[in-house]
């Protein structure tokens, strides 16, 4: 009986080496699992950060322009007052601007 007892032996010695290798293939599967989660969990975390910062600089951008478009409205208003305000013409104003409308009546009726 030594000798039949030999092969039920090796058998069961085959049978818990598969055993283990499975048991030790589904501890692989669960840690190759937590590991994809957190790699997952730390891409998430650099696109929030990503996104946070790029919001700051686009809202530090949007200010920037806002402060100068502010500031080059002001400069036209401005302008457009000084413009408003009453210009009395010189007599040499009145020279310049009397040959400049005998000059375009010439040429309008091309004389």
């Amino acid at each position: 009986m030594p000798a039949a007892r030999a092969p039920d032996d090796a058998v069961e010695a085959a049978i818990a080496r598969v055993l283990d290798a499975e048991h030790g293939a589904h501890e692989a599967i669960a840690a190759t699992q937590d590991a994809a989660l957190a790699m997952i969990d730390a891409a998430r975390a650099t696109a929030r950060g990503l996104a946070e910062r790029t919001e700051r600089r686009i809202g530090a951008i949007r200010a920037a322009f806002e402060r100068h478009a502010t500031a080059a409205v002001a400069t036209l208003d401005a302008t457009g007052h000084d413009a408003e305000a009453r210009h009395d013409l010189t007599s040499l104003d009145q020279a310049r601007l009397g040959a400049a409308v005998e000059a375009l009546a010439a040429q309008l009726t091309e004389r």
